[in-house]
């Protein structure tokens, strides 16, 4: 999608202003996993960017959390991109996750459920070696933005996408957070679609139906 994304042509880079959603707290500052690290060399360093925010631990994470959060105030944030773990979590909002936190950016724990996901995708070697802790935004923050576009990829990752559409919405799977957002759109390949879900208007229907049964 990244490699697409870069060849599409007509796209004003020069007026976009990049930031990400989480990072590892304790790792390298050129750990092959960070994910500012990354997106660097999959994305921010291959298009003229007016701006990339790089969000990082630095010496202390919790001021480097404020900085990052007055940084994501400066101006409204138009769109959001985003995946949903196994986990259900949202950047690494694992459950449970809190839908009115008043921060923005925040030191989470990582639960064993995240941390094993890192392994099975090839990140790290060991759970040992995968860390404890993160940064990220958190769900108000995400929510915040005018749209989200939600993309979703394997059957590893059917059961949450389950929970997400057709669950009770709330802190046990965060990713139910989506429905609660009025212009949110989700796009499934066929492994990660529930049974029975197998075009594109499909999916987006879901989404719709399961916004309105929220708001009822």
């Amino acid at each position: 999608m990244l490699e697409a994304l870069i060849r599409e042509h007509g796209i004003d880079w020069g007026r976009v202003s990049a930031f990400h959603m989480d990072e590892y707290l304790g790792l390298a500052e050129d750990a092959r996993q960070r994910f500012g690290a990354w997106l660097s060399g999959a994305l921010f360093d291959q298009l003229p960017f007016a701006e990339v925010h790089i969000l990082s631990a630095g010496d202390d994470p919790s001021q480097s959390a404020d900085r990052y959060a007055q940084k994501l105030s400066e101006a409204p944030i138009d769109l959001v991109c985003l995946g949903v773990g196994i986990n259900g979590h949202l950047a690494f909002n694992d459950p449970p996750a809190d839908f009115h936190d008043a921060a923005s950016v925040k030191i989470v724990p990582l639960d064993e459920i995240c941390r094993q996901q890192q392994v099975s995708d090839g990140c790290f070697s060991t759970l040992e070696e995968v860390p404890r802790s993160a940064l990220t935004l958190t769900i108000p923050r995400l929510l915040a933005a005018h749209r989200i576009y939600c993309c979703v990829l394997g059957p590893q990752k059917r059961k949450a996408v389950v929970r997400m559409l057709e669950g009770p919405i709330g802190a046990d799977c965060p990713a139910t957070a989506l429905r609660l957002h009025p212009h949110c759109v989700l796009y499934l390949d066929p492994d990660a679609a529930p049974n029975g879900m197998t075009t594109s208007r499909e999916y987006r229907n879901a989404m719709v139906s399961s916004l309105g049964n929220a708001r009822e």
